[in-house]
């Protein structure tokens, strides 16, 4: 009985491992405050929006398509793209600006902020951007 029950454990968990590992999503990895955390395209869009919009400050001077304070949010992703930089590095205060270097001492205020942000916070606070 024993070795039956035994037996039919170890079909059970090598059934789940072969399932398992077939499956394939739309899910990143990253840490998030210490915690590995599983999260879709989708997720970290909505997570970025909150960021953007909430404790990064940054929709008091971006916006998607126009010039307020500082460049629109299109602009900017344009322009990182061209530079071939990352737009991660700059918030974690790792870059250089590329977008308008004289509006820098404005924005370095919310780079006391990003710079405290955890690199799935800055890479779905970027993927956000993208998405508009």
């Amino acid at each position: 009985m024993k070795k039956n029950i035994s037996i039919a454990f170890l079909i059970f968990f090598l059934l789940n491992l072969v399932v398992s590992c077939g499956k394939k999503d739309n899910r990143s990895t990253s840490s998030h405050e210490g915690l590995a955390v599983e999260m879709t395209s989708l997720e970290k869009i909505r997570l970025g929006e909150s960021l953007f919009k909430g404790k990064g400050n940054c929709a008091s001077c971006h916006l998607k398509d126009k010039k307020v304070i500082g460049p629109s949010v299109r602009e900017i992703i344009e322009i990182y793209d061209k530079h071939e930089v990352s737009i991660v590095s700059f918030l974690k205060g790792e870059g250089e600006p590329v977008v308008d270097p004289s509006q820098f001492i404005i924005m370095q205020a919310n780079l006391t902020i990003t710079k405290k942000m955890s690199d799935l916070e800055l890479e779905s606070l970027e993927a956000y951007m993208r998405s508009l």
